[in-house]
Order: C-alpha cells, then structure tokens, then sequence
C-alpha cells in the first residue's frame, strides 16, 4: 500500500488489503480463518486491524479451513457478523461445512482468491476451486478488479444479512492476478457505509435464554421438501441482489449487473469471460472494433443463482459466442461454464453458435495473441455454421 488511507480518494492498494478494508468498514463482529496462499495477506492484515484495536472484533485462528468455516457457522448461528477467506484446497477442505451454511441460512460473508486445485501441487490463478463448489447453495459473484473486490465485499454483507435472503455469499477475485497486486482503490467513507450497511438483525439466532433447534436431523419425509425450501429462497435472492446493487450505486456511484457487456449491442461475435481476464479481453475488443469488425465481450458476474434472463437478452443477436472458461468438468463437457450456458440457450430457437475455450489453467497466461486467435476460430465457425470440438488455449502437443 502506498500513501495514506483517505476515504473518497484513490490510493494504490494491495487488492486482499483492499478486501480486508472492506470486511473493516463492514465492522464485522468474527473473523476466523487459515492462512493459504494467495489469500493470506487478507486474513493477515485483519488480524493487525484487531491486534491494533482498529476494529472492535475477535480473530479466531483455527487449525485448518473445515474449522474456520464451521467456526463461522457457529458465530454467524449466534447472530455476530461474520467474515473469512480461503482459497483453492481451502475451499475444497470447507467443502463439506460450505452445504451447511446455506441450509441453515447463514449470512457469512467468504472472499476466495480463485486458485488452481492440486494435483500436481499448484498455486496460481484458475477458476477450479469454485467450479468445484458451484452447488453449494451460495451466493457467489465475480470481481475483475480491485475496486470492484472491495465494494463486492461490502455489498455481500448488506445481501447476505438482507432477512429475504439470509444466505452465504461467496466474492470470488482472482488469486495472484489481483490479490497481490496493487491497483487505485477508493475506499468509503465509514459512515457512507454504516448508511448503506444496517446493524446486523438476524433472521434466526442461538440464545441460551431461548433455547431452539438449528439443523436437526431430516428424515426422508422432510429432506425433499427442505432441499426445495433452500433451492427457491437462492432463486429468490435474484430481486434482492438487483435491489441491492441499485442501493449500492446510489450510496457509492458505481453500479453493477448480473450480466455486463462491452461494445455488444451490435455484435456478431461475443465471448464470454468470467473474472479478471475480462478487463484484458476489452483492449482486444477495441482492437478489432478499430479494423471495423463486429465484436464485442460479455461478462457474468452472478454466477449464483445463474442470471438466465439476463444472458439470454445478452446473446441475443449475436451469431456466435466463445466461452472461456478456467476450469475443467472432468469426465463431461470440458467446460462448466460452457456447460451452463448451453442449458441456458438449449430451448431458444436462435441460439448463437456456442465455440468452447479452456484458457488459463494453473495460471498459464493469456496473451493478447490468445485472444485474438480465440476470435478468429469463433468468427471462422461462425461462417461455417459448426462449432469446432472445445479446445485447451496454450496447450503444448
């Protein structure tokens, strides 16, 4: 970090620093968590905030991932406001704590520095990790920078703790690309945000006094219909994250969408990206918008609950759409994401031509001249009027 913290004003920043700052201004009650590489400069730097009695909280430190989490299912129980992070073998230790959190309804706010899943042993940037935890019942968004990292984690508690939803929500950014870099980050105001954030009021709450049962045992007479209970209030989350992202912006100026677009409405070509390599995709945009070419960038940034009608009006009139994705559904299509927009675009009658790209493993960079190839094949398939078997950019035969 560069200069000194002045809300209002940007300052060169570390984005996990960044992302820390939130989860201060947020004025959580717990942190608890693990250090693992790429996300722990976050947890490392709320530890001093606490340690300096900069924010009034506890920091637990526990002896792995599953602890933290559970640790967060308990405080949040409790009704405290509650924050971790993790990454890559992190998440996939949580894993088993992660479906209990949204079965029970608990408002915990998780930064995740997407991380490649080992094996071999690999500690850069890929979107395995959260593709792996997809259907855990999260909220879970993408941000492509630092400033959106920070502001994400900010509005993640006003959703998460919202009593129409009551859910945990997960602010994926990407490990090393942006955790360890540092970006212009304007932080709020604290008192802009204690305006936009209510005090925590929990839609359920563990009281000695009021004793009460949380997470009994479903027996078979139950569990479908508590599993349809769970699924329709993710679905219903959908009218309040739009809600809340419009408050957003109207306390912080900066609005976000479920779906985002770049030079788009007229194009022929689209590609879909996730994450941060969506800013590098737009300098390739512009590019080729130069040589007067029809292209343009689409960019989910709900990913839970999956924003159907938004990416469809997106798509729309384009002739065919790459895919990027990050990760790999092993044993299926190779692609999740590709996958998810194939079932979102199966029953349209004019579907644009779907071209599958894995891109990005392990780190692997993404050269302008990967995307440019990228678009080049997704044009020539669509002249051809059939789409090429999905294909590993960077792969060396």
């Amino acid at each position: 970090m560069s200069g000194p913290i002045v809300a209002g004003k940007p300052v060169g920043m570390e984005v996990s620093i960044a992302i820390a700052e939130a989860a201060k201004l947020a004025d959580v009650d717990i942190v608890a968590a693990y250090p693992i590489t790429p996300q722990t400069h976050i947890v490392e730097h709320l530890a001093e905030i606490v340690a300096d009695g900069d924010l009034d909280a506890e920091f637990i430190p526990v002896e792995s991932e599953h602890s933290a989490m559970s640790v967060c299912c308990g405080t949040s129980a409790a009704g405290a406001r509650t924050f971790t992070a993790t990454s890559s073998q992190g998440l996939a230790l949580m894993h088993e704590i992660l479906f209990i959190a949204s079965a029970l309804r608990l408002p915990i706010v998780m930064a995740v520095a997407n991380r490649a899943l080992s094996g071999p042993i690999n500690i850069w940037n890929d979107h395995s990790d959260v593709m792996a935890n997809r259907d855990a019942g999260w909220v879970q968004v993408f941000a492509e920078n630092g400033q959106e990292s920070l502001d994400l984690t900010i509005w993640a508690f006003r959703l998460a703790e919202d009593k129409r939803v009551s859910l945990p929500v997960m602010v994926n950014f990407d490990g090393f690309m942006l955790s360890h870099v540092v970006e212009p980050v304007t932080l709020p105001d604290a008192e802009t945000v204690r305006k936009f954030l209510p005090p925590f009021e929990p839609l359920q709450r563990l009281d000695v006094d009021a004793p009460r049962s949380l997470g009994p045992v479903g027996i078979p007479d139950i569990y479908t219909e508590a599993k349809k209970a769970q699924l329709q209030v993710l679905l219903d989350s959908y009218g309040p994250i739009l809600e809340t992202w419009g408050a957003f912006e109207k306390a912080f100026g900066r609005r976000y969408r479920p779906v985002e677009t770049y030079r788009a409405d007229d194009a022929e070509i689209l590609m879909l990206t996730m994450g941060g390599l969506g800013e590098t995709a737009m300098s390739v945009v512009d590019e080729r918008r130069a040589k007067g070419e029809k292209v343009g960038l689409v960019r989910i940034r709900l990913w839970r609950p999956f924003p159907f009608d938004e990416f469809r009006k997106a798509v729309a009139k384009c002739k065919a759409l790459a895919v990027l994705d990050r990760a790999i559904s092993f044993g299926g299509p190779m692609g999740p994401v590709a996958s998810e927009v194939k079932a979102a675009l199966y029953a349209d009658a004019h579907r644009p031509l779907i071209v599958e790209f894995v891109v990005g493993l392990g780190g692997r960079d993404v050269t302008f001249a990967d995307f440019h190839r990228m678009w080049d094949e997704t044009a020539a398939a669509a002249r051809a009027g059939k789409a090429p078997a999905p294909r590993m950019v960077g792969l060396r035969e």
